[in-house]
């Protein structure tokens, strides 16, 4: 149900992604009405910006009244993105995110762009929204393609579905949003999470085919330094571990930080990730238009919503967080090909002398390390001055959401170079023993992936672990992260 407070993320993911419907509440398209009512009312006795005037530097110029023609003005020159189009889910994300925001009541648009919008979505309808244009201060290019898409102007992408005549009151209210990098960084946070969560089964297994020491997850450890992630991440290993919370056993008086330090590094990004899942929840059901009509005050207000510094800082913080954890799967990687760590035969390779085994395994992870280590250059670091100098600051959202895209599949690469080699150590070395949580997990693992230790090429094993890893993070991301 849109009813513009109570979306949440997993829906926008549910509807991106083509599997659940959209249906619109009633009182969302009465509050629309209503705000709709009160612009109308506030421009016959004062200026409003968008619609009786110009916008951006052009806001000191009176627009006079000539029905839609300001609207398709501003709608027609602002639909200038250029680059790929956005695929499918985004697209999707995009429009589930504006109708939710305009069904909070805030925008002042005419309550049938609402209907249309809400049936465009339920039809499966997608425009052709380009990629560039946006800078983090609204989403003004993808935002008006789609407004000429659903007036009929534009042609949609994919399917189709009814149109609305726009009126000069819709044109910026529509527009005024950021729903596009939204849209992107819910379905980024959504991956990037279940990915979190398969890396602790992944780096589980390497556990056991490292004979690690329990003792680093212990409950007084983590109570001595009781940061929620770290606590959250060290019990769950434990689960998967099958160790009590005093357990000690490992094979060494100290592991290598790659093992030790998991509950450090994995909680930092589970709480970094945590916190961009705050952000977003309140972005995806915010009446963030400028101006913003109140019906509670009867005014309008000018402001600067639209600027979403919040999301930008969550973005990059959860890239910077998520980078160390692949930096760990690799150096784990490291050690499952090293015979001193493992007691097996280097690179795990099972044939004639100098029989290389999975010693690729460690070029493809560290390419994937470099990717992501690209995405953690912060986004918030740069600005513009644009429009003759009125709009003189930015917080590149837009493009933080965009690294937090690439990001997800170059640690799932990473991910799956550690499962292909923890999952063959295990088998080298006899297999799974005891009751573990991990079980279900090294039992699929061994269905999917291909037995044969002799020298071939490992390309398809890494494509079916990086599906696994997909699967782990669904499976054990269902348990709650914070008790």
């Amino acid at each position: 149900m849109v009813d513009g407070s109570s979306l949440t993320c997993a829906d926008v993911v549910s509807v991106a992604r083509g599997e659940t419907g959209v249906t619109l509440d009633a009182k969302a398209l009465r509050r629309a009405e209503e705000a709709n009512a009160l612009a109308a009312r506030i421009v016959e006795v004062r200026p409003l910006y968008g619609r009786t005037t110009g916008v951006g530097a052009n806001r000191i110029e009176i627009v006079e009244e000539d029905g839609r023609g300001h609207a398709l003005r501003l709608l027609r020159s602002h639909a200038s993105g250029t680059g790929p189009m956005e695929p499918v889910e985004r697209a999707r994300a995009l429009m589930l995110v504006r109708l939710n925001q305009l069904a909070a009541g805030g925008s002042g648009v005419a309550p049938g762009v609402l209907g249309v919008l809400a049936s465009a979505l339920e039809a499966g309808a997608v425009p052709a929204v380009h990629q560039f244009g946006s800078i983090g201060t609204g989403d003004l290019c993808a935002l008006a393609e789609l407004g000429l898409t659903l007036g009929g102007e534009l042609p949609w992408l994919r399917g189709n579905a009814p149109t609305v005549e726009l009126t000069r009151a819709d044109a910026l209210a529509l527009i005024s949003s950021n729903a596009a990098t939204i849209g992107e960084a819910v379905l980024a946070h959504h991956d990037l999470t279940v990915l979190l969560s398969a890396a602790e089964v992944v780096a589980a297994l390497s556990f056991v085919a490292l004979g690690g020491a329990a003792e680093a997850y212990g409950a007084p450890v983590q109570a001595a330094r009781a940061h929620a992630g770290q606590v959250i991440v060290a019990r769950r290993m434990r689960d998967l571990l099958g160790f009590a919370a005093t357990s000690r056993a490992g094979r060494r008086l100290q592991d290598p930080f790659s093992l030790r330090a998991v509950p450090q590094v994995h909680g930092t990004a589970v709480d970094a990730l945590a916190r961009l899942g705050d952000v977003l929840h309140v972005e995806i059901n915010a009446r963030a238009e400028n101006p913003l009509l109140d019906v509670g005050t009867s005014d309008a207000w000018h402001n600067a919503n639209f600027h979403t510094g919040y999301l930008a800082h969550a973005l990059d913080s959860a890239r910077a967080a998520v980078y160390p954890v692949a930096e760990l799967s690799a150096a784990r990687l490291g050690d499952l090909v090293d015979p001193d760590a493992t007691g097996l035969a280097a690179f795990l390779a099972d044939g004639p002398p100098g029989s290389s085994g999975v010693m690729a395994l460690e070029y493809v992870a560290q390419d994937g390390v470099a990717q992501l280590r690209h995405t953690t250059l912060p986004a918030t670091l740069g600005s513009a001055v644009i429009s003759r100098g009125l709009e003189d600051h930015a917080s590149y959202s837009t493009h933080a959401a965009r690294l937090a895209t690439t990001a997800v599949p170059a640690l799932r690469v990473v991910l799956a170079t550690e499962l292909v080699a923890a999952v063959r150590a295990i088998g080298m070395d006899g297999g799974l023993f005891g009751d573990l949580g991990l079980g279900t997990a090294y039992t699929r693992a061994r269905e999917v992936l291909d037995i044969d230790t002799t020298d071939r090429s490992l390309s398809g094993d890494l494509e079916r672990a990086g599906e696994l890893v997909a699967e782990y993070g669904r499976r054990h991301a269902e348990e709650p992260e914070h008790p």
